[in-house]
């Protein structure tokens, strides 16, 4: 499936992931997990475009889903030495009235539930470009400033 194709899901369909992410709700309080997701997108891709924070998410949703890393987000996201953004053992100030966090909101609701497929779906490593770490993994692919592998 092309990575624009949506998921099997009962959100009625989107012409583009634009269009999904203004059409998610914004509740009042997220739960735990989603907010360590959105956390997770906010800090590490809010700069991004919408396709490259869905696919940051997507990292940590198959992360926990893959028994080779914590089996919930907050455990993927505080697992020492995955994330440079977590300070002691927490997130640095969120703007969380800011579009950058609601988007990043938007965003983790749509990676946990798999409405809208990542361009590099299965991911279970990224970095920045600004790095070059050297793995030795099969590569994915490029999306703006972050390059994926699993």
């Amino acid at each position: 499936m092309p990575a624009q194709d949506q998921t099997d899901s009962d959100t009625p369909p989107a012409a583009t992931l634009g269009a999904l992410v203004s059409a998610q709700p914004q509740p009042g309080e997220l739960s735990r997990e989603l907010n360590c997701l959105a956390g997770a997108i906010y800090f590490e891709a809010k700069s991004e475009p919408l396709a490259g924070q869905l696919a940051v998410g997507r990292v940590i949703v198959a992360r926990s889903k893959s028994g080779r890393f914590p089996n919930s987000y907050c455990g993927v996201v505080f697992q020492p030495s995955q994330f440079s953004f977590v300070r002691g053992g927490g997130f640095p100030a969120i703007a969380r009235k800011s579009a950058q966090w609601k988007n990043a909101v938007a965003l983790a609701q749509i990676a946990h539930e798999g409405t809208w497929r990542s361009p590099v779906e299965g991911a279970l490593y990224f970095h920045a470009t600004s790095v070059s770490p050297g793995w030795r993994m099969k590569r994915l692919g490029r999306v703006e400033n972050h390059v994926f592998y699993r």
